[in-house]
């Protein structure tokens, strides 16, 4: 436990004790965690993340009075950005404003969950993890081969043991008690995991904005800022985290492992135990969460990783020029000020100065006076057919694709004609088609020449009248 001054220090600077402290703490946890957590959503646009929040506020307004919350809901995004409970920032090849969820403000949302009673508290199986843990550290310390065998003799005996009593019809099972208490560190450990990987990537971009200032403020020669740099390119993926993370990546990506965790995953939430807990819907998908959050990860570090490179080339580039010096010294001066920025700052009305040459300029043209009629404007007819106007059809491939996704999750393997049965098609022939061109742009497919499926879908215009279609048998195959 830190003392007095520790902690004071954490009350007035940790973003996650501010936002404990702060007046709009349960509409900040509330909105943050059913918008990113619940959903596993890593980054959100600010158009739709600012739509979400107004529809909030109107909510509450409606309950609590119009004074309750003034602000706009883009005020109030900027203002927990500056926070420091939410990260803004600008996606590459994209001008619109992106946020993601800092570490802090996910512990905080994680900790208010813990407050609500737990209808079963479970004590065995961490007890057992614990005890697991150390024998693992132990055997994996010690290196006398003779103590490592003596150790591996015994877990074969006991091995031997438990098979003897099996096929002498003697199997130990776990009591609705042990299920309970297991199932809900899994459950525990699941989330958390979530919530690690937004702080392996906060800290991977210390890592590299620690690089970067060491660059910035570099005085010494080109040779010496490359020995430098060099040492430490690979400092993200061989920090502790780095090493951690690839090991967990590497073990989560096998399709193997991944059918394993599928096939654990069903059974045990099969049993009626673990179905008296009601778990989340979404545990019955967590490992594929955790591959789209492990894959965002991957992303940040190979995008930090271009990232250095090309600061990096820039700094090579410029390093005989003038306006080096003027850019360290600019860089210099900024990185004194973070912390204590100018009350006032000067304000221009543009980036830059508009040049217009006198030649350039256009002639003197006369301008010319319209002759206007004083005539009567007279109403006409129009009879032409409007029905086409009303009468097309969008298809919504997103929503296509995500049926497409979702079949493909418990399958291996699966046909058109299994989709459209799954979900019959609304739009007709044009639903049919774009179906087609996804097998062809977006999914991994196999076209059956020889065998011939008949794909039926009913009439639009609300007869009982259907139609039909009979095309070479077209395969989605899910990729590995």
């Amino acid at each position: 436990m830190a003392d007095y001054a520790t902690l004071i220090l954490l009350r007035q600077n940790h973003p996650a004790w501010r936002l404990l402290c702060s007046d709009h703490a349960p509409l900040i946890a509330s909105f943050l965690q059913r918008v990113f957590i619940a959903p596993n959503i890593r980054v959100m646009a600010q158009a739709e993340l600012a739509e979400s929040l107004e529809d909030e506020l109107f909510g509450l307004r409606e309950q609590l009075g119009p004074k309750a919350f003034p602000k706009s809901a883009l005020d109030y995004l900027n203002d927990w950005a500056s926070s420091a409970w939410l990260r803004k920032f600008y996606a590459q090849d994209s001008d619109e404003p992106q946020f993601d969820l800092m570490p802090a403000t996910e512990k905080v949302i994680a900790w208010l969950g813990s407050l609500t009673e737990r209808s079963f508290v479970g004590t065995e199986s961490r007890l057992l993890t614990l005890f697991e843990l150390l024998k693992q550290m132990s055997q994996g310390s010690e290196t006398d081969p003779q103590i490592r065998l003596a150790e591996l003799h015994q877990q074969k005996n006991a091995i031997d043991a438990e098979i003897s009593r099996v096929m002498a019809g003697d199997m130990a099972l776990l009591d609705d008690t042990a299920l309970k208490d297991r199932f809900q560190q899994f459950t525990q450990i699941a989330r958390e995991l979530l919530s690690d990987f937004r702080e392996v990537e906060h800290n991977f971009r210390g890592l590299d904005r620690r690089v970067r200032e060491r660059i910035a403020l570099w005085q010494g020669s080109k040779g010496e800022l490359l020995e430098e740099i060099m040492g430490e390119r690979d400092a993200i993926s061989d920090s502790d985290q780095g090493r951690s993370f690839r090991a967990f990546w590497d073990f989560l990506m096998s399709g193997k492992r991944q059918d394993e965790l599928s096939t654990l995953l069903e059974r045990v939430l099969s049993l009626p135990p673990v179905a008296e807990l009601k778990p989340d819907s979404r545990t019955r998908r967590i490992h594929y969460d955790w591959l789209e959050a492990g894959e965002h990860t991957q992303r940040t570090v190979a995008d930090l990783s271009r990232q250095l490179r090309r600061f990096l080339d820039d700094q090579a580039w410029l390093e005989n020029r003038r306006i080096m010096d003027i850019l360290h010294g600019i860089e210099a001066k900024a990185l004194a000020l973070r912390d204590s920025p100018p009350s006032s700052l000067m304000e221009i009305s543009d980036t830059a100065a508009d040049i217009e040459l006198p030649m350039e300029r256009p002639l003197y043209t006369p301008t010319i006076k319209p002759i206007i009629d004083n005539i009567l404007i007279e109403s006409g007819d129009f009879n032409a057919e409007t029905s086409a106007l009303y009468s097309q059809v969008v298809v919504d491939k997103a929503a296509l694709t995500l049926h497409i996704e979702c079949s493909l999750q418990d399958k291996s393997q699966i046909s058109l004609r299994e989709l459209t049965e799954l979900q019959p098609l609304e739009q007709g022939l044009a639903e049919l088609v774009a179906y087609l061109q996804l097998a062809g742009d977006r999914f991994k497919s196999v076209i059956d020449e020889e065998n011939c499926e008949l794909i039926v879908w009913k009439r639009r215009d609300g007869t009982e009248q259907s139609k039909q279609a009979r095309l070479p048998r077209v395969i989605f195959i899910r990729s590995k």
